[in-house]
């Protein structure tokens, strides 16, 4: 198909993408023309059905114009006649090549226009999502690492704030007339000079 006549002009508006894939491959059936949620993927990622790719919760989805849909049709049946023409001269070829008789004999392809395949990602998509985690670990990994930092620092911190009150409430003690609630001992009177 040329793909000129597929693209859409700088005039198009986001408004003319109605169809969903499956409303597409309804019209596919309709035509007498059955594809795979795949092929039509595949056209809308070639080019030859006209249509935007929007962000869904879920991850990408196409929205496609009706009227490169009814382009697409006409184009495959306008050269129909010629594909099975084609396929014609190529099981001759393959018929030569099946003489060789004492190999192992291979597996014929499927003749049907699009076999049901599980949708692949692509591989720009995936690379964009385990750049965008190895992001977010680092990120949250470095995080951690501040936070432990924090959380170390407040505990010196309120260690030191434990042992000034101790002292306050040790000099206290002999101005209210109430025993030392905090007596030292040998190793804490050697660490601060007492």
């Amino acid at each position: 198909m040329d793909n000129d006549l597929s693209r859409r002009g700088a005039t198009t508006s986001d408004s003319e993408y109605t169809l969903t894939i499956d409303e597409a491959l309804e019209r596919y059936v309709h035509a007498g023309h059955p594809r795979t949620p795949r092929s039509v993927q595949r056209y809308c990622a070639k080019g030859d059905l006209d249509c935007r790719r929007i962000e869904t919760p879920f991850g990408e989805k196409y929205l496609i114009s009706p009227t490169s849909v009814a382009k697409h049709i006409a184009y495959i049946e306008e050269v129909k006649p010629t594909a099975t023409g084609h396929d014609l001269s190529r099981q001759d070829a393959t018929h030569v090549a099946g003489e060789n008789e004492d190999q192992t004999e291979r597996q014929q392809p499927s003749t049907s226009h699009d076999s049901s395949r599980p949708v692949a990602t692509s591989p720009d998509l995936t690379e964009r999502y385990i750049g965008r985690l190895e992001g977010e670990v680092a990120f949250l990994r470095d995080e951690l690492t501040t936070k432990n930092a924090q959380i170390k620092e407040l505990t010196e911190r309120s260690r030191e704030t434990n042992v000034l009150i101790g002292g306050l409430q040790r000099l206290l003690a002999p101005m209210l007339g109430s025993p030392d609630p905090h007596p030292q001992k040998s190793d804490e009177a050697s660490e601060y000079g007492n």
